[in-house]
């Protein structure tokens, strides 16, 4: 996929050179270049060789008739008609349905501060598939609804000190007392869980990452005070073998539980966690195995299914699922 990906941007790069006005007739130099530059930043050729531009103006001619041409007199590449661009081919029926799709997502952050700017955008692609105007659409699909929106006005903010690298000062209220805490701490990541936003970040005075539910910030301002993220920090990897939006220093563990047969079949076929392996087929559900560091929402993942999930493995684990259970008959 990320190869298809690349191909169509660079499409799209040979699009633009090719009906720049101001600098026309590129040479195939110049369309590696710019190809590379828009990918990687770079136009030193050790990413996209002038072979590869060959081959992308011929999958340009094939697949959506591009009219491209070379002129000797200027030794670089044109349009035969002036007027085409990829940027007018027609959308298939699966290309708008997907696209449908995408819109039908998009509109359900459309009124959240982050986004409001792009709302008119939003329309006009809504508008455009004619996906809003369907009376019967919500007949086909229908999307999960956030509760709440609370601490979405502060994410603007947070994603501007995230890119410059500006630490962030609040007041943070928490669940168990009415009092405020005031942080101050580098922002490093906005990750939404369960229609709830959350800043991932590092107390650089306590050396250690912090995570903050944005809907619980009383206030926010951006220090011109600067950090550098810490080098160990890699937004793909934080959460690997975390469940939910608790992770930390603690070590992942191999956890193994029995499943009755209906909730065995609910688990394979939604997995808990990407390390989620099948151990054994037993005679009335199945043994799993996962990887994972044991945080509070893997716990009340287990306690959701009731008795229908036995911890066989860590022991503490096991025994804080029995505490728990113990406390439910207790106030039962």
């Amino acid at each position: 996929m990320p190869h298809i990906k690349n191909a169509l941007i660079r499409y799209r790069v040979i699009d633009r050179c090719l009906r720049n006005k101001f600098r026309p007739v590129p040479s195939k130099k110049e369309l590696r270049e710019a190809c590379e530059e828009e990918l990687y930043g770079s136009v030193e050729g050790a990413n996209i060789c002038d072979s590869t531009i060959e081959k992308d103006m011929f999958q340009m001619k094939m697949e959506h008739d591009a009219p491209i041409r070379y002129s000797k007199k200027h030794g670089g590449y044109y349009y035969e008609d002036a007027d085409f661009t990829i940027s007018d081919i027609p959308l298939t029926d699966d290309d708008l349905e997907a696209l449908s799709f995408a819109v039908k997502t998009l509109q359900q952050f459309k009124e959240s501060n982050v986004f409001r700017q792009f709302g008119s955008a939003i329309d006009k692609i809504s508008d455009r598939v004619a996906v809003s105007k369907t009376k019967d659409s919500e007949s086909f699909i229908q999307f999960e609804q956030s509760s709440s929106e609370g601490g979405s006005e502060f994410i603007t903010d947070l994603l501007g000190a995230i890119k410059s690298g500006n630490l962030v000062e609040f007041d943070y209220g928490k669940f168990d007392s009415e009092e405020l805490d005031h942080r101050k701490v580098l922002p490093l990541l906005l990750k939404q869980y369960r229609n709830r936003w959350y800043l991932i970040s590092f107390d650089v005075i306590k050396n250690e990452y912090r995570t903050f539910a944005l809907d619980r910030f009383d206030s926010l301002d951006i220090c011109d005070e600067r950090a550098s993220r810490p080098k160990d920090f890699h937004p793909d990897n934080f959460f690997k073998h975390s469940i939910g939006i608790t992770s930390g220093k603690e070590s992942p563990q191999r956890i193994r539980f029995i499943a009755s047969e209906l909730a065995s079949k609910y688990i394979d076929s939604l997995p808990l966690h990407g390390s989620q392996k099948i151990e054994k087929m037993l005679d009335h559900g199945y043994a799993f195995s996962l990887y994972v560091i044991i945080t509070e929402e893997l716990i009340r993942e287990f306690m959701s299914y009731g008795g229908a999930v036995q911890i066989l493995e860590p022991i503490s684990l096991k025994d804080e699922m029995r505490s728990r259970a113990e406390r439910i008959l207790k106030n039962h």
